[in-house]
């Protein structure tokens, strides 16, 4: 065997330099967070404002947020687990819930920036290609870059169900048509009937609609709690118009209130006591003490 030369030496590992913390953990792809934030020299310090989109197993996160050297700022934010107030319950994670929750976001951020009468968006979804324009002699509309965090950017993804209802809402995101539900790479043309199903939740419709016919044990498996609040295929598609109304009749966030009148606090150490009421312990322990010695004489 031929001479191997030893790399890993001492000079190595004292000059070895640790990744960023949120990189080794796989949580943030700096390269992609450099590009969304870094704003231009010649703008000085204006924001450089980002939609955050994020989905967990039973939620969708939706947020306005701009970067400052002690942390980012989230401007407003907007949750699928707020939709039961609007009357959508079930299907929390879906491309329609997706929608729905960046529509409440933009509705949400123009109302706290004065801006919702301005800029309405598109109040009948189409699916087709829409776009936020400047009005002119007004305030600009309000823009923002999709951070998509390591997700897949696949065609079809929720994550661009919640960038359309934000650009339904009145907020401009820069975006393209090519990762949309119903887009054909070989034709180049998006076809509008099938984003406005998905906008809609025609493809769980259609879906409920197979498997009832197929398996009505799946079926009532699957769907049981659509079945316990008695929505059907044919109520999906009312369901979700009625929720888009709602939503842009009142988007304030409203938190839950909470009757705390009976609420027990835990203690995990003894209350406080009085000196009056250490004696009266102390006497007590040495009258007990006593009795004790005296049954023991006995």
């Amino acid at each position: 065997m031929g001479f191997v030369k030893v790399v890993k030496n001492k000079a190595y590992f004292k000059r070895f330099q640790v990744k960023l913390k949120r990189r080794r953990e796989g949580k943030t792809d700096y390269r992609a967070r450099r590009r969304l934030v870094v704003q231009a020299k010649n703008k000085y310090n204006t924001p450089k404002y980002r939609m955050i989109v994020r989905f967990s197993n039973k939620d969708i996160t939706c947020q306005i947020a701009y970067a400052r050297i002690e942390g980012d700022v989230i401007m407003c934010a907007a949750y699928s687990h707020e939709l039961p107030r609007y009357g959508v319950k079930v299907g929390l994670t879906n491309y329609a819930a997706a929608y729905l929750t960046g529509l409440l976001l933009a509705r949400r951020l123009l109302k706290k920036l004065n801006l919702d009468k301005l800029y309405v968006g598109q109040e009948e979804p189409t699916g087709d290609e829409y776009s936020v324009e400047d009005v002119e002699g007004k305030p600009g509309a309000f823009r923002a870059h999709l951070d998509v965090g390591l997700s897949r950017t696949t065609t079809g993804a929720k994550i661009f169900g919640a960038m359309k209802g934000a650009v339904d809402g009145g907020i401009d995101v820069p975006h393209s048509v090519t990762r949309f539900p119903g887009y054909d790479a070989e034709s180049k043309q998006l076809n509008a009937d099938v984003h406005r199903s998905h906008i809609f939740g025609q493809h769980v419709a259609a879906y409920m609609r197979k498997l009832l016919d197929e398996d009505e044990d799946a079926y009532k498996r699957q769907f049981s709690r659509f079945i316990k609040l008695g929505i059907t295929a044919d109520d999906v598609e009312d369901m979700y118009k009625k929720a888009q109304a709602a939503i842009r009749e009142s988007p304030e966030h409203k938190p839950i209130e909470k009757d705390r009148s009976n609420v027990v606090k835990k203690r995990w150490n003894l209350a406080k006591m009085t000196l009056g009421e250490r004696k009266e312990k102390i006497a007590k322990q040495k009258e007990e003490f006593l009795k004790t010695l005296e049954s023991g004489k006995d």
